[in-house]
């Protein structure tokens, strides 16, 4: 596998990357909007069996290709588990030509000065070259700014890139998630302090990394970060959005593509047959992958 083919995909921006990394926390949730509910499970290895086949059935279906999707984001233990007999993130590159992410954030801290850092990640060396050994592209993690407090938002954004330099020494390519709440009042502030605290920690870098920010109120708000000689790509989370929404919003963002996790899977289900499965995926893809080059 060559990483210099991977990331001169990426860095082409022609597609989107899928967010396909629901932990623990969040998977319970991803399987009620897929239809299936908690009574379909008694234990965490059986609701993991059952996440694991809603991404089996996304990723091989038609529409699910390189051609559209340029990456994905996979949570630990989808790395770890196999589609047809061939490791996860292989089988994306291989069979999908689809480059493979990995989520390595342990979730959040509790709240201080408006905003949520990531907790310890004690493990990271250890599961970035598990995720090395498996062709791993790159990774992700994920903060959260709640406010427009400055305290916060630099100690937010400090951390990702610590982080994202132990990454780096990897080999692998982080992306840094400094999230932005949709629904706050400041979120323009919070939005202004987010990019600029952004900005003076590239100055320091000598290695390129990637960004996944929240879709922000003024159109190409992050237009000096997509063209920063150190961001090798800045991808969108939908947070919270619709599918409409964020793809409207989206494609006002030139350089900036999808990275969508809600707003992909909306619209799936479980009972669906496959070729209904496949026609309603299809048409996000097209949808997601038509905001994502809008711009």
């Amino acid at each position: 596998m060559s990483s210099a083919v991977q990331a001169e995909k990426i860095k082409g921006g022609q597609g989107f990357i899928a967010a396909l990394d629901q932990s623990g926390g969040s998977t319970p949730k991803a399987l009620k909007l897929y239809g299936v509910d908690d009574s379909a499970y008694a234990n965490d290895d059986e609701m993991f069996d059952l996440i694991h086949a809603m991404r089996t059935r996304i990723i091989k279906s038609p529409s699910f290709t390189g051609e559209k999707v340029v990456g994905a984001i996979l949570f630990e233990n989808t790395m770890e588990r196999h589609i047809d007999g061939i490791p996860s993130s292989q089988y994306l590159w291989n069979e999908r030509g689809v480059v493979p992410f990995l989520k390595v954030d342990k979730g959040l801290a509790d709240a201080e000065n408006g905003a949520q850092v990531m907790k310890p990640i004690g493990n990271l060396d250890a599961l970035c070259q598990r995720a090395k050994s498996l062709d791993v592209f790159g990774t992700k993690m994920r903060s959260v700014v709640g406010a427009a407090n400055q305290a916060g938002v630099t100690a937010v954004v400090a951390q990702q890139f610590e982080f994202g330099r132990q990454i780096l020494s990897h080999g692998l390519v982080p992306i840094l998630e400094p999230e932005v709440t949709i629904s706050i009042a400041d979120k323009s502030e919070a939005e202004a302090m987010v990019r600029d605290a952004i900005l003076a920690e590239l100055d320091g870098m000598d290695q390129p990394i990637m960004l996944k920010l929240t879709l922000p109120e003024a159109a190409n708000h992050y237009k000096a970060l997509v063209d920063h000689p150190k961001v090798l790509s800045v991808v969108a989370l939908s947070g919270g959005y619709s599918r409409a929404e964020a793809n409207a919003r989206l494609s006002q963002n030139t350089g900036m593509i999808a990275s969508f996790s809600r707003a992909l899977t909306e619209g799936l289900s479980a009972g669906q047959s496959d070729s209904d499965f496949d026609a309603a995926l299809g048409d996000t893809i097209d949808s997601i992958y038509r905001a994502s080059i809008a711009g």
